[in-house]
């Protein structure tokens, strides 16, 4: 666990969120900017939400294409196949693409979201658009125009279904270069098993900043492995001193101004956040390590 520091190294240099007032007003006067702090004991529990539960589908392939867009990997999708629903949603969305922002190797900041302050390594955002507007363009700006799901990273053991997007991650280290999917990917994958989550009205976290997101913001986190997190850090982007590994590619949270923000479960603390931060590895030996005080008060008895 870690909470974030004051001034993060290498973060969108050399114009970054410090200075995006300076070309978009709504991030200083904006109502509903994004990420923010979650704070799990003001999360007001909604029976809506677990009585129309969110639904997802995605097809094995709609994804086509990954490309180093410069600030982050974007998966480009045909969202022809994909569908989500339920939950927050008062209409159909459909997927649009996904990328991620993560921090430096071995460090747990990186996530946009944080939980009571806490961060994660990274944070990985579906992006999905309203189907009751035309074109996901049209949908952009409008204050339903889009849901993002965000699922927490952290590390533990190797990601099966995340790691056909690394593999291709490490071919694609410069800005603009693009790696096609060949193989069948279900973006499904990517979700916990859980689906308990927080949803609140947001924006996007880059520019142009649009106050357009309902966010679905997953409190189960997924496991990868530190080789996948660190195939994230070969993608080069433009800093102040030229090109180097693409880190710290987050925006702080942001102010909440008086939204609300709902759960679908009725847990009231968020032990089951910090213990999901655990890796499985150190719950196992954290077993043999009781194991090994249970044999040792067996002899002296």
């Amino acid at each position: 666990m870690s909470r974030r520091a004051a001034t993060p190294r290498n973060i969108y240099v050399p114009k970054g969120p410090s200075t995006w007032h300076e070309q978009f007003a709504v991030a200083a006067n904006g109502q509903r900017q994004s990420p923010i702090d979650i704070v799990t004991d003001k999360a007001v529990f909604d029976k809506e939400l677990s009585d129309n539960p969110l639904k997802t589908y995605y097809s094995n392939n709609c994804c086509q294409s990954v490309t180093n867009t410069g600030a982050s990997f974007q998966v480009s999708v045909d969202g022809e196949g994909t569908e989500i629903s339920g939950g927050p949603l008062g209409d159909t969305y459909k997927l649009l693409q996904f990328h991620a922002h993560w921090g430096p190797y071995l460090q747990n900041e990186g996530s946009e979201h944080t939980v009571d302050g806490v961060t994660y390594p990274a944070e990985l955002h579906l992006v999905h658009w309203n189907t009751k507007y035309k074109k996901a363009t049209e949908a952009l700006d409008k204050p339903d125009g889009l849901a993002v799901i965000g699922v927490f990273l952290k590390r533990g053991k190797e990601h099966a279904g995340f790691k056909q997007i690394t593999d291709l991650i490490l071919k694609i280290p410069g800005k603009m270069n693009k790696a096609e999917i060949k193989s069948n990917f279900d973006p499904g994958c990517l979700l916990p098993a859980r689906r308990d989550y927080w949803t609140y009205l947001g924006s996007l976290t880059t520019p142009p900043l649009y106050e357009s997101v309902t966010w679905i913001v997953m409190k189960e986190p997924i496991e990868v492995s530190v080789e996948q997190l660190a195939a994230l850090r070969t993608l080069l982007w433009e800093t102040n001193s030229g090109l180097d590994k693409m880190f710290n590619n987050y925006r702080p949270p942001q102010p909440l101004q008086g939204r609300v923000v709902r759960a679908s479960f009725t847990s009231g603390s968020c032990t089951s956040c910090i213990m999901a931060r655990i890796p499985t590895w150190a719950w196992g030996a954290l077993s043999v390590g009781l194991g090994a005080v249970a044999y040792t008060f067996s002899q002296m008895a």
